[in-house]
């Protein structure tokens, strides 16, 4: 249980960065004991959803004037009093670094002390709580990649379990268990390929997260292809937009529209598949007929069919499923339909 914390002015001179957080001990190996406000803001890896693709670069610029603007931050920073007194930042570095900074280059205004919420003697799992609940499903959320990245740290290196990250971030095991195995591939298939030329693309992380769904691996394995291919294949912009990755069992699958994706890419392949014959009925139904009549047909599934489906998950019917499935939670996302 968190205690609820203190909110008080506090100077920043007495605040510590949080060293253990491994992506600001990371950029202190590269720039040493001093790193820029700016060093921090990209270590930490702190654009957001909202921002429309802004370049992180952007987005700090956005957060220095806006506290400029304002003469300092609206939003309190998080900070815990170990048991030595000294102060430590759990959430809010890169404010911190961006008030010393300010006082070092003589910014007219007040920056000797910050608004701050200030725990005692909280243990790593309460700070593991307060950043999740901030960035993954609070305010100021990260980047899907950033996301990513944190809860392959907590996993791996913290060595959290599964059941304690689902219960700080909510959702479902297999979405926490998708996104760090999407976070894995593209470390160890994509970035070898942009780590010489720097053009290493986190936006390009929802295609790794598509390869995760059912049956996709399995049909890229079956044409005879691997996720180096396919890291290869998003990084040369076969697969645009990124969604294209749900169609890929159906492009391997047909060789036209195999040699055309491999030429010109998923879109025009696409364009050649077989397209489903709909009855008028079918066509004319609206979106409340169709998915009663699919609830009223999955319930009414005979075993023996669901166990083929399972047994062919690169098949024709269980892409269709996986792709009406991805599109359906998509919609029902959009709609705020399952808050």
């Amino acid at each position: 249980m968190i205690n609820s914390g203190n909110h008080q002015l506090v100077p920043v001179d007495e605040i510590e960065l949080d060293r253990s957080n491994p992506r600001i001990r990371k950029f202190l190996e590269m720039y040493g004991d001093q790193p820029t406000a700016e060093q921090i803001f990209l270590a930490l890896g702190a654009g957001t959803d909202d921002d429309g693709g802004a370049s992180t670069t952007t987005t700090f610029e956005k957060l220095k004037q806006s506290i400029l603007t304002n003469g300092g931050i609206i939003q309190p920073i998080i900070l815990n009093r170990r048991s030595d007194s000294t102060l430590i930042c759990v959430e809010g570095n890169t404010r911190v670094a961006l008030y010393k900074s300010f006082l070092q280059d003589g910014v007219k205004g007040e920056w000797t002390k910050i608004p701050a919420l200030v725990h005692d003697q909280i243990d790593e799992i309460a700070v593991h709580a307060i950043r999740l609940q901030v960035h993954l499903v609070g305010p100021r959320p990260w980047d899907p990649y950033s996301k990513a990245k944190y809860l392959y740290e907590l996993r791996t290196q913290a060595h959290l379990p599964f059941a304690t990250i689902v219960d700080f971030c909510g959702g479902r095991q297999s979405e926490v268990t998708e996104h760090i195995n999407a976070y894995t591939d593209m470390e160890k298939y994509y970035r070898p390929l942009v780590s010489d030329d720097g053009s290493f693309d986190t936006t390009r992380f929802s295609g790794f997260v598509e390869v995760q769904k059912t049956g996709v691996k399995q049909a890229i394995s079956a044409a005879g292809f691997d996720l180096s291919d396919f890291a290869k294949w998003i990084h040369d912009g076969k697969l645009f937009p990124l969604q294209k990755v749900r169609v890929l069992p159906r492009i391997l699958r047909n060789q036209k529209a195999r040699d055309i994706f491999l030429k010109l890419g998923a879109r025009q392949a696409e364009a050649v598949l077989e397209k489903p014959d709909l009855s008028k009925t079918l066509q004319e139904a609206d979106l409340g007929q169709l998915a009663r009549a699919l609830i009223t047909k999955i319930a009414a599934l005979p075993w023996a069919d669901s166990q083929r489906l399972k047994g062919d998950p690169s098949g024709e019917t269980s892409q269709a499923l996986v792709e009406a499935a991805a599109e359906l939670s998509q919609l029902v996302e959009s709609l705020e339909l399952n808050t």
